[in-house]
């Protein structure tokens, strides 16, 4: 009599392990699971189950994502038609979230692949097989879930005694033993950061001036304004600890007392335009070495002050030094003169085309800025003035403009090409920006 023939199933083993602590041994428990496996498809060899020689490991990865190099494999071999049974230890090596099972039992299914654990009897070819796989996976997407909120928990509470998470340490502290300590040399930069903010009032002035000190990230990466900000707003700076936006008594030391913290932070709640407002009669002169009469005599500012307001003018070197009439244009009002040269460099930054052709036909070989580049610099200033500190506009007019000469039939202002590269260049690097 003829035995049946038997069909030969050919049975992919795959094993995962979520940490990578033990994966270095000899023996590991990727090797213990595969010889569960093994063992398991060697009792079915009248079933005509044989051993696909290719091995499926996924070593220290989790079991709540599909991107995983051994699944893959697996996966493409499946799609192949390389294999017609996957053969694991226990379910959750496969996947412990239900949707991600039932995404690979639909490819298994398409395939007519069959899935099998060793520990727990199942054949997903039956609709018992996978009901009873779905209650179990159930169950294992419940525990990870619960295990997840026990982790959340856990992290909310020892915030809430200050302790620190892990993570980047900020700016000024080291991590020694998981707790936060203070480095002293990076902590006297945030220091000085802090009181620099105090008297400049402005992130972007401020960026500029930390990248002229040579301050950079701890990673060694330029400190721009966003970074400056982040750090003045970060609380672990008077010893506080965060956690979803409310604050808790940190076991780290602080850098920054609280009222040099409130300080700041009086500074930091006022608009752009309100710290320009109340930081402009400190700022230098806006026209100052650049501004002369029709007798080629330099005019220098100076200022009075009648019932409590501050009058600002400039004077010509040659009224102080023989006395009024000396000079047919002896005393102009700093705030007229100021606003009428202004009001030329936004006609020219509104039109480009007036003075780009020329810079391109001044310009040096080595300069790298297109006409492009300067132009598109120019368009994105006009935006961008009324948000500027007023040191920050007197830079840019001493860098864009070379001469201002002043006579009785009004302004001619003579740009400098070259600030109109170097201003090109910085916008390009995306250096200059809004006040704040």
């Amino acid at each position: 009599m003829n035995k049946p023939i038997v069909r030969k199933l050919r049975c992919a083993v795959y094993t995962r392990k979520s940490s990578e602590e033990g994966l270095e041994q000899e023996f590991n428990s990727l090797h213990a699971q595969r010889e569960a496996c093994e063992a398991y498809i060697a009792s079915q060899r009248s079933e005509g189950w044989v051993l696909v020689r290719d091995q499926y490991d996924d070593g220290g990865i989790s079991g709540g994502t599909l991107d995983r190099p051994g699944l893959k494999r697996l996966l493409d071999d499946v799609e192949d038609g390389l294999v017609d049974v996957v053969v694991v230890y226990k379910i959750d090596r496969l996947s412990r979230s239900l949707m991600d099972f039932s995404k690979l039992v639909e490819v298994f299914d398409r395939n007519g692949v069959t899935f099998v654990s060793v520990t727990q009897s199942f054949n997903t070819t039956t609709s018992m097989g996978r009901l009873t796989l779905n209650i179990l996976l159930s169950f294992a997407q419940f525990e990870r879930e619960v295990t997840a909120e026990r982790i959340r928990d856990k992290v909310a509470a020892s915030r809430k005694k200050g302790m620190w998470m892990g993570g980047v340490p900020p700016f000024g502290y080291r991590v020694e033993n998981r707790k936060l300590l203070v480095d002293e040399e990076s902590a006297a930069h945030v220091r000085w950061i802090f009181a620099s903010f105090l008297e400049i009032g402005s992130c972007t002035e401020l960026a500029r001036e930390v990248g002229t000190r040579g301050i950079r990230t701890p990673r060694d990466n330029r400190i721009d304004k966003k970074y400056i900000y982040r750090l003045l707003n970060n609380r672990a700076y008077i010893g506080e600890a965060v956690h979803k936006g409310d604050s808790y008594p940190g076991e780290h030391a602080a850098i920054i007392d609280r009222e040099m913290w409130d300080k700041v932070h009086a500074i930091l709640q006022e608009s752009p335009r309100k710290r320009a407002a109340r930081t402009r009669a400190d700022t230098p002169a806006l026209l100052k070495g650049l501004l002369f009469g029709p007798d080629g005599a330099a005019f220098s500012p100076t200022h009075t002050r009648k019932s409590g307001r501050l009058y600002r003018y400039y004077v010509s070197q040659t009224v102080l030094k023989h006395g009024a009439g000396s000079c047919v244009v002896g005393r102009v009002p700093a705030g007229e003169i100021e606003a009428a040269v202004i009001d030329q460099l936004r006609a020219v930054f509104r039109q480009p085309e007036i003075v780009a052709g020329t810079w391109k036909a001044a310009r040096t070989h080595a300069d790298d800025i297109s006409e492009a580049d300067a132009r598109a610099a120019l368009q994105q200033l006009d935006p961008l003035w009324d948000e500027l500190f007023p040191a920050e506009q007197a830079r840019i007019v001493a860098l864009l403009v070379e001469r201002v000469e002043i006579g009785m039939d009004g302004l001619n202002v003579r740009l400098r090409m070259d600030g109109l590269g170097s201003l090109a260049r910085e916008m390009r690097a995306g250096d200059m920006g809004a006040a704040a």
